[in-house]
């Protein structure tokens, strides 16, 4: 009868774990699918993107593109409707694009759904439009909600905004360690913006406090406040880093911080060689 028993429950433990092991290998398969499906959409939207400036926004020559990505995305979320990115894209093509059977309402319940899913470019721009776009009197209030878990993602563009706002003091009590904390890391990513305000303000004698490791939006001690303490030769070369950043994105005013530096570090020189 004891060998009974454990033959039974061997056989069950085995089937588990079998069946565990095909639930697995089904969901990456469903995974890999959609990410086909999306790569597909999302190259087709880059070339959109690629020729929308030379061209009317309703061009039929885009059509096809367009009607090719939204398919794309569709069927990715046939495959895995879990998929937060499939969603996200979708939602901008119904919201940004002129892409036949396109619906503002769809776009806009796509992308509610995939920020509360937790992605992090749908957070950053559901918090970007109601900053922007909605009249209503908690609408400051909503997006800078879904700025912030942008931001714990670390989604460059939420950094830069959310620096902005604590430079600005928008809703929030004006930090400027906080602020330069943002901008930092949003230029760590390439983001040119911030890599120009951060350079900025270095060169305005700001520094970051040591202090500030890692963001929290709530619990901010006293000591992540910055100070101007002037601008010493260290300032200027952070600054320089950080316009190169910009400059090395493609960003005009990064090349114009960059020329502006160089030519007073000649005239310095020129000055001390003189003296």
């Amino acid at each position: 009868m004891t060998m009974l028993r454990y033959s039974i429950l061997k056989n069950a433990i085995g089937a588990r774990t079998i069946f565990s092991h095909v639930q697995v290998r089904g969901m990456h398969s469903r995974n890999e699918k959609a990410m086909e499906f999306i790569a597909k959409g999302w190259s087709a939207m880059k070339e959109v993107d690629r020729v929308i400036d030379y061209c009317d926004l309703k061009d039929k020559r885009l059509i096809p593109l367009l009607r090719g990505a939204k398919e794309n995305f569709e069927l990715a979320l046939e495959v895995d409707n879990s998929n937060t990115h499939a969603r996200y894209w979708l939602s901008k093509l119904h919201l940004k694009y002129h892409v036949p059977g396109a619906c503002k309402a769809v776009g806009a319940a796509l992308l509610v759904e995939a920020a509360e899913m937790g992605n992090s470019d749908a957070l950053y721009d559901l918090g970007s439009r109601l900053r922007v776009e909605n009249e209503y009197v908690q609408s400051a209030q909503q997006a800078f909600y879904y700025i912030e878990k942008a931001v714990e993602q670390l989604h460059p563009g939420a950094l830069y905004l959310l620096g902005a706002v604590y430079l600005t003091g928008e809703c929030v009590q004006q930090d400027f360690g906080s602020a330069m904390w943002c901008f930092h890391r949003a230029a760590e990513k390439g983001h040119a913006g911030a890599a120009i305000a951060y350079g900025s303000l270095l060169l305005q004698g700001y520094q970051v406090p040591e202090s500030i490791t890692k963001f929290n939006v709530k619990k901010r001690s006293k000591s992540t406040k910055s100070t101007c303490v002037g601008v010493t030769t260290n300032h200027v070369k952070k600054a320089k880093e950080q316009f190169q950043i910009a400059a090395s994105a493609g960003c005009d005013l990064g090349f114009r911080w960059l020329s502006r530096i160089e030519e007073e570090e000649k005239r310095l020189l020129s000055e001390h060689q003189i003296s």
